[in-house]
C-alpha cells in the first residue's frame, strides 16, 4: 500500500507557512491598493484555444486538458479510438484546460473587457 502524497508539482502549505504567506499578500494588496489598483480575478480553466500557442512546446505539454462534459467519446470513430494518437484525441474531446499561469488569461480578460 502506498502512503499518501500530493500530485508532483503541487505542495501543502502548513499553518506557519500560511500565515507568513497571507501576510506577503497582504502586503502587495495594500501597496496596489494605495496606488489604486482594483483586484480582479480570471477563471481557474481557459479555452484551449485561448492558451495553447502562448507559452511554447515546452508550456503546451505542461498544461492539463479537461474533458468535455456529456459523451465526449460520440465523434469518436473506433479506428480513432484504437490508432492511440492521444494528441489528435485530445484536441477533439478536450476543449478546456487549467491555466499555466495568470499571464495569458490576464491578456485575455484586458481584450475581452477593454471597454469597461
Amino acid at each position: 500500500m502506498s502512503k499518501p502524497s500530493v500530485p508532483k508539482g503541487t505542495r501543502d502549505f502548513q499553518a506557519d507557512e500560511m500565515l507568513r504567506r497571507e501576510f506577503i499578500f497582504e502586503t502587495i494588496r495594500s501597496i496596489f491598493r494605495l496606488y489604486g489598483y482594483q483586484p480582479i480575478e480570471t477563471p481557474a480553466m481557459e479555452h484551449l484555444s485561448t492558451l495553447l500557442g502562448k507559452y511554447g512546446e515546452e508550456g503546451d505539454r505542461l498544461i492539463f486538458r479537461i474533458l468535455d462534459s456529456g459523451d465526449f467519446l460520440a465523434g469518436i470513430s473506433d479506428r480513432e479510438l484504437l490508432e492511440r494518437e492521444t494528441g489528435r484525441l485530445a484536441s477533439k474531446i478536450c476543449e478546456k484546460g487549467l491555466r499555466y499561469d495568470l499571464t495569458v488569461p490576464f491578456a485575455r480578460f484586458v481584450v475581452q473587457h477593454r471597454n469597461k
